[in-house]
């Protein structure tokens, strides 16, 4: 639990950090997980070293609660020359194999089928590695999640297939997408699978259901869709304003509490945390992010330093082509 709260405080600490880095002009773009950070640190805690995550853009706290390093994150989200990904992703579209987080995409649903055909293929090599996969509550009504919930179903694959449901779907309300009438863990029924419905901003229920799920999956019983039902406490990202389509008071409130303060309540009550060592890993975490800030824009950030030319022409085919070289010729690279 104490890995589970550095985790997501590390996490909501990193956001702040580089939300203002956005709006100093040194990336293009951001989207912070506010409300959201319990889901991926306690299901990376849960989950082994070899399983894989199918990460959406608020799954930030998986890398967090895997100490991947800051300083990688940095440089990925100024695009710099240090860029492990090389510049060929948007800022925070990370990828992170050795720490079981599969490329990002910002189309959400898509991962949904790459998640279910590495746990296929984990399968047929007889491992007992699992694949986790999310999507938002918009994207079920993408063809990508019936088609995946097809294919799991059929094939019984080891896969934990999460809906995070915080509610809103950019600036459309949740229940454009039919939460009105059922639940989204409901929908797994017609599939054949167990669908169960978590609160998303509980840390422990969220780490047994995976668990539970997990367990499930490595005994060879199949799939499981867990319905995470969260609270998206800030903008879509940089480039939205909640107070045009929700009221500009609404967060402050907390509609299923701050999932970090609900973690560190339970821990003070039982005798495992207190007050000072609270704000003492505060100002520990506050530091290491603002010295990977510091060394990352030492690099340089957006527009001051790229990665080479070079990179355009790299990972395109496992031979060049005649086309490939020629272009790469005229460019100098």
């Amino acid at each position: 639990m104490r890995r589970g709260l550095r985790a997501m405080l590390r996490t909501r600490v990193f956001d702040d950090r580089l939300f203002r880095a956005h709006r100093q002009g040194k990336t293009s773009f951001y989207m912070k997980s506010t409300g959201e950070e319990a889901i991926g640190a306690a299901q990376a805690l849960v989950l082994e070293r070899q399983d894989m995550c199918f990460p959406t853009y608020r799954a930030m706290s998986w890398l967090h609660a895997r100490d991947y390093p800051l300083i990688d994150m940095v440089n990925q989200i100024f695009s710099n020359a240090s860029d492990p990904l090389h510049g060929r992703q948007l800022p925070i579209l990370f990828s992170a194999r050795d720490y079981g987080f599969y490329s990002l995409s910002g189309n959400l649903g898509t991962r949904y089928g790459h998640a279910v055909g590495w746990a296929m293929a984990s399968a047929y090599r007889q491992s007992d590695s699992l694949a986790l996969a999310y999507c938002g509550e918009g994207s079920t009504a993408e063809g990508d999640f019936h088609e995946s919930l097809t294919f799991a179903a059929v094939y019984q694959a080891p896969v934990i297939l999460c809906v995070t449901n915080n509610q809103w779907a950019i600036s459309s309300f949740a229940g454009l997408a039919g939460t009105q009438d059922t639940t989204f863990a409901a929908r797994a029924i017609g599939y054949g699978l167990p669908g169960l419905r978590v609160d998303g901003n509980d840390f422990l229920a969220v780490a047994a259901a995976t668990q539970w799920a997990a367990e499930r999956a490595r005994a060879n019983k199949g799939a499981t869709l867990i319905e995470l039902f969260t609270y998206r406490a800030t903008g879509h990202s940089t480039s939205d304003d909640p107070t045009r389509y929700r009221p500009r008071d609404e967060a402050e409130h907390w509609p299923l509490g701050d999932p970090i303060e609900r973690l560190r309540q339970h821990l003070v009550r039982i005798g495992e945390w207190d007050a000072q060592r609270h704000d003492d890993l505060i100002a520990q975490l506050d530091a290491e992010v603002r010295a990977a800030v510091r060394e990352g824009e030492a690099i340089g950030t957006l527009g001051r330093s790229k990665p080479p030319l070079s990179e355009m022409f790299e990972g395109v085919f496992a031979e060049p082509d005649w086309r490939l070289i020629e272009q790469r010729r005229e460019a100098g690279a």
